[in-house]
């Protein structure tokens, strides 16, 4: 990913002249090759070049010949003789019409005569109908008389018991004291020596056998030794807490049986305050029964009253919706006499106006006999079809000059946007410069690319460093021999990338 330079725009006066001499040379080659003779049953259709014209392009300058030509159509023999005979007929009609047409002078000399017509029918004859208002609705009763008082107060039913006697502290804590740091560290001691000789002999037994340290057979043999040696110590810590929670366990029923005595002596005040509250309870459900009786003798009382009303106004307005309908019914009648008059008023002027178009027609008569005398056959034109000439299509010049320089453009400008995208993901890692790179520290490495000279590639974090997800990044150990100042160690010895000195801060001229 080298320093690149954005392509160079095209002249658009040297584009827009090539294109009009494109356009230009394909227009006159279309010319040529539309320009088809034809020969038909009827007659001939041929085209000749009867000149050029000179045409000078403003943009440019260029003087280009536009060549101009001549159609000329010919009827065959046949039909020559046919248009000479019409021509002839057509003279013959145009007398006849010229010598009828004196019969117009008195047919139109005369006035049109509408004595005969029927009458039109008269709209002042016809009134409007007279519509019956509707009555107001009825009075309608809206209150009801008082059914008595509703009692809404129960009488007192005693005191209900809201605290209970102290039944004890309730033992929240029990204490074990028991330091399971020195089983763990009795355990560690012991362990620790044989470790350390195991690990000796490992990294011997691979020197000997030709590993070095960094490369993967080596990596894996002391990755497998490191769990190993995980395992003991886990072992250790669990077995220390075994025993830490063995006397755990005994505080825990010691505490346990204090507290179920506590809990019974609460138990036995609990039920001695229920039953008080439930003889409290009885005594207040009667009396309330007692309102409730009461209660429902003013409700049935009040539900007869509003009952009676109801039935008073449901008659009153039965009534109103009868004298509704019936009003309803006198206007539907009205409207059915309106519409019967307006019908025998259509019916008078259908009758004139078809008098009047009889009459027309009798007048137009001799007229229309004159224009089909004025109106002889025309001689059949040759049919010309349609005919398959070749076309060229016009070269978009201008369009494919400015595609190549888009397309040239985007591919610079994707590539300045992949390399910056590129180099802004690196910088990302969770907003910190130096990132983990050591190739101790990866696992399914793959190469995607290269940036700037470094190689690029995906990889998963082992052991420890195991996030869950997929990072592309550089190696430490490549980027040492070229860029020793990119690179440092954290505190467990593994390499770190700085990734703002190595692509950005620190980037080589």
């Amino acid at each position: 990913m080298g320093k690149s330079k954005a392509p160079k725009a095209p002249d658009p006066r040297e584009t827009a002249a090539a294109q009009t001499s494109t356009n230009i040379g394909t227009a006159i080659a279309n010319g040529y090759l539309g320009n088809v003779n034809q020969v038909t049953p009827d007659g001939s259709l041929t085209y000749s070049q009867t000149g050029t014209n000179k045409w000078t392009d403003p943009m440019s300058g260029a003087v280009y010949d536009l060549p101009t030509w001549t159609a000329t159509q010919t009827l065959s023999p046949g039909q020559q003789a046919i248009k000479t005979e019409n021509d002839a007929a057509e003279l013959n009609l145009s007398k006849l019409a010229n010598s009828q047409s004196g019969r117009l002078q008195d047919l139109l000399g005369k006035p049109f005569n509408l004595d005969g017509a029927p009458a039109a029918g008269d709209p002042s004859k016809i009134g409007l109908p007279q519509y019956s208002q509707y009555g107001p609705g009825p009075n309608l009763q809206t209150s009801l008389g008082n059914a008595g008082n509703v009692q809404s107060t129960i009488a007192d039913a005693g005191k209900i018991q809201t605290s209970l006697g102290n039944a004890g502290d309730i033992t929240k804590t029990y204490d074990y004291s028991a330091d399971t740091s020195r089983y763990e560290n009795a355990l560690m001691e012991r362990m620790n020596p044989q470790l350390a000789q195991s690990r000796s002999a490992l990294e011997t037994q691979l020197a000997n056998q030709g590993l070095q340290p960094g490369s993967e057979a080596y990596n894996r043999a002391i990755d497998a030794a490191t769990r190993q040696e995980n395992d003991a110590r886990f072992g250790a810590i669990l077995n220390a807490g075994q025993e830490q929670s063995r006397l755990a366990g005994l505080a825990r029923d010691q505490a346990g049986f204090r507290n179920n005595a506590q809990q019974q002596a609460y138990n036995q005040m609990l039920s001695s305050g229920q039953f008080s509250n439930a003889a409290q309870q009885q005594q207040f459900g009667q009396n309330q029964a007692q309102l409730q009786a009461n209660n429902t003798a003013q409700q049935q009382k009040f539900d007869q009253g509003l009952a009676s009303a109801t039935f008073g106004n449901s008659a009153n307005q039965q009534m109103h919706q009868n004298n509704q309908t019936q009003t309803a019914a006198n206007n539907a009648l009205k409207d059915q006499t309106f519409n019967a008059q307006q019908a025998q008023l259509a019916a008078q002027d259908q009758a004139r106006s078809q008098y009047l178009n009889e009459q027309y027609a009798l007048r137009n008569q001799p007229i229309n006999e004159i224009s089909s005398l004025l109106s002889g056959a025309q001689v059949s034109n040759p049919n010309f079809v349609p005919t398959q000439g070749q076309s060229i299509p016009t070269v978009d010049y201008a369009g494919l000059v400015n595609q190549d320089y888009q397309n040239r453009l985007g591919a610079y400008q994707q590539k300045q946007a992949q390399s910056g995208g590129l180099i802004g993901g690196l910088l990302g890692f969770g907003g910190q410069l130096a990132s983990l790179s050591d190739k101790r520290a990866k696992k399914d490495v793959k190469k995607v690319g290269e940036l700037k000279g470094h190689g690029l590639y995906e990889y998963a974090y082992r052991g420890k460093h195991d996030d869950g997800k997929r990072h592309i990044g550089v190696m430490a150990q490549d980027v040492e021999k070229k860029r020793p100042d990119a690179v440092s160690r954290r505190s467990d010895g593994m390499r770190q990338v700085n990734y703002g000195a190595l692509f950005l801060a620190g980037r080589k001229k």
